[in-house]
């Protein structure tokens, strides 16, 4: 949309690294047309790592779903591979960019043995959110995602930001711009709130017992 105008308002939602690919000049100050919220899927991948292997102590493998048309999974992936380092947990990377893709990545990761999946940040993942977990679910597979839906879906552990107030605060921005506002001297708003939702119903579906002291820390449990 950028390149087809530089003088429409845009408000953008969820956008990893807004500096970094060219939209705004900082934070602060996004300077052009551009503004709205980014969010921080690329950090938090690592503490979703940290989680999973909470759950499944004994983790040393672990499934990657990234989408190779997301650039920002690029980046997520580069996280994970660098805390599961630190934890000496292999990481098995599975590209999916079509239904097909998927169920041939968790057969590939059934193949190989991973202990556990991580779903990396993608709208895409999101549409395909019944398959997943249906795949992660038939083969008993603990799955971390970064939105509350995919968790209240089935998914077993969730971590990340709450999407469904991400998009209201984008209207925000809407409002403030038809009211005459100018989009580049908009701060651009990264996420202050994250929360942790555990799956007590799928934990028990694919036969995994969540430690008590994970349970505590987290700011859901779903039953």
């Amino acid at each position: 949309v950028h390149k087809v105008s530089t003088t429409v308002p845009i408000v953008m939602v969820g956008v990893p690294d807004p500096i970094g690919e060219g939209f705004a000049k900082s934070l602060s100050r996004p300077g052009g047309s551009i503004t709205g919220l980014s969010n921080i899927v690329t950090e938090v991948s690592s503490k979703q790592l940290q989680l999973l292997h909470a759950a499944v102590p004994r983790l040393s493998l672990v499934g990657v779903l990234v989408n190779p048309g997301n650039p920002s999974d690029a980046l997520i992936l580069e996280q994970i591979q660098g805390a599961a380092y630190t934890r000496k947990i292999k990481v098995l990377a599975v590209e999916a960019g079509t239904a097909t893709e998927i169920e041939a990545g968790f057969a590939a990761i059934v193949r190989n043995r991973a202990q556990a999946v991580i779903v990396a940040a993608d709208a895409f993942f999101e549409v395909q959110c019944e398959l997943i977990i249906r795949l992660a679910t038939t083969h008993r597979l603990p799955s971390i995602f970064s939105s509350r839906e995919m968790t209240e879906a089935g998914g077993l552990l969730s971590y990340g930001q709450d999407l469904a107030l991400h998009y209201r605060r984008a209207a925000a921005y809407v409002d403030r711009i038809l009211k005459g506002a100018a989009p580049g001297s908009l701060p651009i708003e990264q996420p202050t709130v994250l929360e942790f939702i555990i799956n007590r119903k799928t934990a028990r579906a694919i036969g995994i017992a969540i430690p008590a002291e994970l349970e505590l820390r987290a700011d859901r449990v779903i039953d």
